[in-house]
């Protein structure tokens, strides 16, 4: 019996053969879905190249807030906890769900927790409620109410979706490596971005980004296996002997310098796995500021992972001829209980990283890369230095060319159809012009509801989409809510 998920479009599989390859190729279809232990490990390699980057960004923007009593949460032990979270969940995610879909911490969600929440009471409290969010979850995972408001949007929005999320990893990817920097607001300018830090490019890093960026679009254009992971691989040695021979300083690369590690292992440390308390937050901030703060938490993390599921399994041709994922029950609980881990490590919540788009355009298909993504994450307990040599601008062209790849679903949309076109295309927009895929789904389904009901088509809307369209016209206008009910 096999952890089947989804079926895959066939491409002529070949018979497993005997032994522990046979076994693992049964057991995660990896035959039936058109691929091969090497094509899954290769796409796992390069999801974790792409998501390396949270073992140092997550420790700094949690460590880097202080709580309602002025503590720190210590900088070691959260790489010690973004590891194993990361680790663990992503290998259960694909040895129960088995899709190609990696977890770790999410960005966004650790600086509501570090920015909003522990500013009013301790950590120990912050991460309990970040706990809480996560039962919220499991329990509409449980009662069938997530499945049910995945099964109820159009395959239209689910393509948007996935094009949205194109764009916006293809923006993130920008961004992260320089070549797209934020205007400062003492520029007096009305545009939002700029090209490099002021309006051209500069410096030795963001050569090495684009040169890593053309590299994989030619290998990709002439179907070499392996082009992401290749480009990885190449830009980081390369970054390491521009880096030798140029002496960038280390403020061009950003948090991850090329440099050749002094060491290579480091030891772990655990201490905050379990420092959590679940009933403190309502005592220190009162039960109805704790309830908004875990409203927050769930909506964000239900509606991003809901995106990043639809959108990696759709790239990876996991999705039925109904837009539907086969087995999705065990991927959406995974996901609920990765929340539940994050908080209960003090690593924040943990949920589906876009990133793992990379792996699946090196082919991965099912559960097998994430043994092997999650393989990296746990080692990375133990070689931090190592994990940390891939610099942005070395891994982030994987995430233009993926943004590529996703936004080729945009064919499949009707354009012609209005109702249906308008929705699809405020997703798109809003995934990378508000730097948020909520905010995306949020405003197609607003958008959705709003004009199948003025276009006397209202009874064509599920009742669940109604029910989530009310819930982000809160999530919207949350801040005269809070005025309402008297919430600083």
């Amino acid at each position: 019996m096999t952890a089947d998920a989804p079926a895959a479009a066939h491409r002529g599989p070949t018979p497993p053969g005997r032994g522990l390859a046979g076994a693992l190729d049964r057991f995660f279809a990896i035959s039936a879905r058109g691929s091969s232990l090497v094509q899954e490990t290769r796409g796992g390699v390069a999801t974790f190249f792409t998501m390396a980057y949270i073992v140092v960004l997550n420790p700094i923007v949690l460590s880097g807030a202080t709580d309602k009593y002025g503590q720190h949460l210590s900088h070691g032990q959260l790489v010690t906890a973004t590891c194993l979270v990361a680790g663990v969940m992503t290998v259960i995610m694909g040895v129960a769900g088995n899709i190609p879909l990696a977890i770790a911490a999410g960005l966004g969600l650790n600086g509501v927790v570090a920015f909003q929440i522990a500013p009013e009471m301790s950590w120990p409290d912050a991460m309990g409620l970040v706990v809480w969010s996560g039962i919220a979850i499991v329990v509409l995972v449980v009662t069938g109410l997530r499945q049910m408001i995945m099964d109820a949007i159009p395959m239209a929005l689910k393509q948007a979706i996935g094009v949205g999320i194109g764009l916006f990893i293809a923006f993130l990817g920008l961004v992260d490596a320089g070549f797209v920097t934020r205007t400062p607001d003492s520029a007096g300018s009305t545009v939002p971005v700029t090209l490099g830090p002021d309006g051209q490019l500069q410096g030795w890093p963001t050569l090495v980004f684009c040169a890593g960026v053309l590299l994989t679009f030619v290998l990709l254009v002439r179907r070499v296996r392996g082009a992401i992971l290749i480009g990885i691989v190449s830009m980081t040695v390369l970054a390491m002997l521009v880096d030798a021979v140029a002496d960038v300083p280390d403020k061009q690369w950003g948090l991850i310098s090329p440099d050749l590690p002094g060491g290579v292992v480091g030891t772990p440390d655990f201490g905050l796995v379990g420092d959590v308390s679940l009933l403190g937050a309502f005592a220190e901030a009162g039960v109805l500021t704790a309830a908004i703060f875990v409203f927050t938490l769930m909506l964000s993390d239900f509606f991003d992972a809901m995106g990043t599921i639809i959108g990696v399994t759709n790239e990876a041709g996991l999705l039925d001829a109904d837009g539907r994922l086969p087995g999705i029950g065990r991927v959406l609980l995974v996901d609920g209980f990765a929340a539940v881990a994050g908080g209960a490590a003090s690593c924040s919540s943990n949920t589906c990283f876009v990133e793992s788009t990379a792996g699946v355009g090196e082919g991965a298909r099912t559960g097998f890369a994430n043994l092997v993504t999650g393989g990296l994450f746990l080692g990375a307990l133990f070689l931090t230095p190592l994990a940390t040599v891939v610099p942005y601008q070395a891994a982030t062209p994987a995430l233009v060319v993926v943004g590529f790849l996703l936004m080729t679903q945009v064919k499949d949309i009707d354009w012609t159809d209005w109702p249906l076109a308008v929705p699809a295309f405020l997703t798109i927009v809003l995934m990378p012009f508000t730097f948020s895929i909520t905010n995306g789904i949020g405003a197609g389904f607003l958008a959705y509801v709003v004009i199948r009901a003025a276009t006397g088509r209202a009874r064509e809307v599920p009742w669940l989409l109604w029910v989530v369209a009310a819930f982000f016209l809160v999530h919207f206008g949350i801040d005269p809510v809070e005025q309402v009910l008297g919430v600083e």
